[in-house]
C-alpha cells in the first residue's frame, strides 16, 4: 500500500467487451483515479466487485494508487513490486531448477531497486541489490540476522517500492525499462543482460496477471528503445584449431596454489578438451563417467551423455546446501541420452587422463580433489591463466576464447564451416536446427571466399 488512502470511492456497473479472453470488467475510482480489472466470467467479476463494495461499506480506506482496500491487499499478499517479486520467487522455487532460481533472483534483485518512489535519500543501489539477492528474495536466507545498517536499507526499500499497479502506467514502465539498461554503478549493461532482465520482468508481470493483481501484462510488446540484437555468438571469441591446441597445451602449465594441487591444470586438460573436440557443455563434461566413454585404441570413439552436473550457490537450493545438482540433458526428458562422436585427438587425451588419474568413486572423469564437483570459479580461473600463457598479449586482451564455454562455440562453428549438415551438428550439440543457425550465423564464414569468387566472376563478366 502507498502512503495515500481515501474514503472517496465510486463503483460502476460491470462492463463487457467483445472479442477478449477476459471480457467482464470491474471499474471503480479512488479519489478521482480510475481502476479496472477484467475476468473471464461474469461470476468472477461480480465476486470481485462485491468484495470491493463490502470493504467500502465496512469503512475501509482504499489505497489511491492500487485502488484496493487493506482487506484485499492482505488477501492477495501483493501490494508493492518488492512484494510481487518475493511472491513470484516463492511461486517458482519448489519446481524450478537451481539455475532458473538464480536467474530469477539475480535479475529481480537488479530490477527491484530501480522501481521505487522518491522518498528521502535512500541507500546506495549496490547495497539494495546485494540485500535483495542475498536476503530478501531467496527463501532459505530470509530469516538470517542483518546488521543495523542493512536493516535500515531493507526498511527503506520496503517503504519506497512502488505499487504493482504502477507497471500499468506507460510513463513509469518506460522509465523502468530504460533503467534496466544500467548497472547499479551507472554503467551500461550488455544487450544480453538487458534481454534477461526484461524477460524476467515480463514473467513477473505475467504472474501478476495470473494472480489477479494486474488485468493485463503491460510489458508485452513494449519496446525498450534499444537496437535489436540477434543473440548470436561473437565470431571474435572463436578459436581456430591451432589456437585451441595451443590453449589446451597451456592449461598443463597452470598449477594450483597448494603443493597437493600442482597438477590441477593437467587434471583439467581433458575437461577442456571435451568442450572443444566434442562440443560438450561444461555441466555435461562434469557428469561424464568412465562407463559413458567408448575409447578405442585407434580411430574415433563415442561419448554417451545422460545428464548435466551443474552447481549454483547454496541459497538457490531447497536445502541450502552447496551440492551439485544433477539435471537431465538440456530440454530433454530425464531418461534421454545424446551420443557424441569423439575424434581421435580427444580419445587419446581421455585415455591418457584415465591412465594417469583414474576416475572418481562414482565413475566421474573430472572430480575435484575433494571428490565433489569442480567449481566454475576454479576452472574459469585456470582457463584465465592458460590464456595468459598460450596467447599473445594482444590476443589475451581480446575476446578470443575469453570463457571456457567459448571452446564449445569454436567446436560447433568449425563443424558447420567444415560442411557438416546443420541437422547433424544440432544433434551432436543438443540444439534445435533453428537455434543452432540463429546462434552461429555470424560464424559461418567458411564459404565466404567461394561466394566472393562467384560474385567477382559475375562482375568481371559484366565488365
Amino acid at each position: 500500500m502507498s502512503d495515500e488512502s481515501t474514503f472517496q470511492v465510486q463503483f460502476w456497473k460491470l462492463t463487457k467487451r467483445t472479442g477478449r479472453s477476459r471480457p467482464w470488467g470491474v471499474r471503480w475510482r479512488t479519489a478521482g483515479r480510475e481502476h479496472s480489472e477484467w475476468y473471464a466470467t461474469k461470476a468472477l467479476a461480480e465476486s470481485f466487485r462485491s468484495e470491493l463494495v463490502r470493504a467500502g461499506r465496512a469503512g475501509e480506506a482504499f489505497d489511491v494508487a492500487t485502488g484496493l482496500p487493506p482487506s484485499l491487499t492482505r488477501k492477495r499478499g501483493v501490494g508493492t513490486f518488492l512484494e510481487l517479486a518475493v511472491a513470484y520467487v516463492d511461486h517458482i522455487w519448489p519446481t524450478a531448477p537451481p539455475n532458473s532460481r538464480r536467474a530469477a533472483v539475480v535479475n529481480l534483485a537488479a530490477i527491484t531497486p530501480k522501481f521505487v518512489r522518491p522518498l528521502e535519500q535512500g541507500p546506495d543501489e549496490t547495497d539494495l541489490q546485494r540485500l535483495a539477492s542475498t536476503h530478501l528474495l531467496p527463501p532459505p536466507r530470509r530469516d538470517e540476522a542483518l546488521s543495523p545498517e542493512d536493516r535500515a536499507a531493507v526498511s527503506w526499500l520496503r517503504r519506497a517500492s512502488r505499487p504493482v499497479s504502477d507497471l500499468a502506467d506507460s510513463l513509469a514502465l518506460d522509465a523502468l525499462l530504460h533503467d534496466l539498461g544500467t548497472a547499479a554503478d551507472g554503467r551500461a549493461v550488455t544487450s544480453s543482460t538487458l534481454d534477461k532482465r526484461r524477460a524476467v520482468l515480463h514473467r513477473v508481470a505475467g504472474y501478476a496477471v495470473d494472480t489477479g493483481v494486474l488485468a493485463a501484462n503491460p510489458v508485452t510488446g513494449r519496446r525498450t528503445g534499444t537496437a535489436q540484437v540477434t543473440g548470436g555468438v561473437d565470431p571474435r571469441v572463436v578459436v581456430n584449431p591451432a589456437q585451441a591446441r595451443q590453449l589446451l597445451a597451456a592449461v598443463t602449465y597452470v598449477s594450483g596454489r597448494r603443493r597437493s594441487d600442482r597438477e590441477r591444470g593437467w587434471r583439467l586438460r581433458a575437461f577442456f578438451a571435451c568442450l572443444y573436440y566434442a562440443g560438450l557443455r561444461p555441466g555435461e563434461a562434469q557428469q561424464l563417467r568412465d562407463t559413458d566413454a567408448k575409447l578405442p585404441a585407434a580411430g574415433w570413439g563415442e561419448l554417451v551423455l545422460s545428464g548435466s552436473l551443474t552447481g549454483v550457490s547454496g541459497e538457490h537450493y531447497n536445502d541450502g546446501l552447496r551440492d551439485p545438482d544433477a539435471r537431465p540433458l538440456k530440454r530433454r526428458r530425464r531418461e534421454a541420452v545424446r551420443r557424441v562422436p569423439a575424434p581421435p585427438a580427444l580419445v587419446a587425451i581421455l585415455r591418457y587422463h584415465l591412465d594417469r588419474y583414474g576416475a572418481a568413486a562414482d565413475g566421474r572423469l573430472f572430480p575435484a580433489l575433494s571428490g565433489g564437483r569442480v567449481r566454475e570459479s576454479v576452472y574459469t580461473r585456470i582457463w584465465k591463466e592458460a590464456r595468459e600463457i598460450g596467447l599473445s598479449p594482444a590476443q589475451a586482451a581480446s575476446p578470443l576464447a575469453a570463457r571456457p564455454y567459448d571452446l564449445r562455440h569454436a567446436a560447433l562453428s568449425s563443424w558447420l564451416n567444415a560442411g557438416v549438415p546443420p541437422t547433424e551438428v544440432a544433434e551432436r550439440a543438443g540444439h534445435s536446427v533453428k537455434v543452432l543457425l540463429s546462434v552461429y550465423a555470424a560464424c559461418l564464414d567458411g564459404e565466404r571466399d567461394a561466394y566472393n569468387a562467384r560474385i567477382q566472376d559475375l562482375l568481371d563478366g559484366e565488365a
